[in-house]
């Protein structure tokens, strides 16, 4: 049983911010700033390898609509959009969805990355990879 497609089939209750009949947006049950909000797919769609570009273009149109409207009602100065794909990548729901975390100053929550030094013959064989790559899917 997948959670977020009993919450979309509203099989199981949750703080419905939006819905039409590709998405669903609900409140987190974490709150990781006030107002954080996840939408999601009506669809079972594991992650974004497995989702399809209408799909996701529609998602992305209601995840803007949802972010100016949350920062306008939480009086927030900013968020972050995120989308974890995987386990490894810290996918905690097996169910694509994009959170919309509100931010204030010094709000505690602090996102880092690791980053890593590249040479500029290392950027360009990356770039290689991915642009090949991408032309076999185009």
């Amino acid at each position: 049983m997948c959670v977020f497609c009993e919450i979309a089939k509203g099989n199981i209750p949750a703080n419905k911010v939006y819905e039409d009949n590709i998405c669903c947006a609900f409140l987190d049950l974490s709150q990781a700033g006030i107002g954080h909000t996840l939408i999601i797919p009506k669809k079972h769609v594991q992650n974004i390898f497995e989702l399809d570009e209408d799909v996701a273009s529609h998602l992305f149109k209601i995840t803007c609509r949802l972010a100016k409207a949350i920062k306008e009602a939480m009086n927030v100065n900013g968020c972050n959009i995120l989308n974890n794909n995987g386990e490894v990548a810290g996918q905690a729901v097996d169910h694509f969805h994009i959170h919309i975390i509100p931010r204030v100053k010094d709000d505690g929550n602090i996102f880092s990355f690791q980053t890593h030094k590249l040479t500029d013959e290392q950027f360009i064989e990356v770039k290689n990879k991915i642009t090949n790559i991408l032309k076999e899917h185009i």
